[in-house]
């Protein structure tokens, strides 16, 4: 699909202009990190090649790596059935992770 067709299915309305983006590693599909994308964001991704979000709560556009370096350059990006989920593959450059770490989702339950 090309990019007019993209942004015609992905349902901002449904999140109320957002929707969430599950960042990916091109490489091994190791989930990094969750953010969330409204239309311009989204276009921001696809004009620059690099990821670019919505923060809720500062109310501004982000660009990953922006500050620390670690950018994360887009390889894929796909919607999901139901148009209102982002899966965006990147070369993940350094930690995802503000923490420092590579994942966000470092923290798992131990049973």
């Amino acid at each position: 699909m090309n990019r007019e067709e993209l942004l015609e299915a992905v349902d901002f309305e449904k999140g109320d202009g957002l929707v969430p983006a599950v960042v990916q590693d091109f490489e091994n599909g190791e989930v990094l990190m969750l953010g969330y994308m409204n239309r311009e964001s989204l276009n921001k991704t696809i004009d620059t090649g690099t990821t670019w979000f919505w923060s809720r709560s500062r109310q501004e556009f982000w660009n990953k790596g922006a500050t620390s370096g670690h950018y994360q350059y887009v390889k894929s990006i796909s919607l999901d059935c139901d148009g209102d989920t982002i899966l965006v593959r990147v070369e993940q450059i350094g930690a995802a992770c503000h923490t420092g770490n590579r994942s966000c989702f470092y923290r798992e339950l131990q049973k």
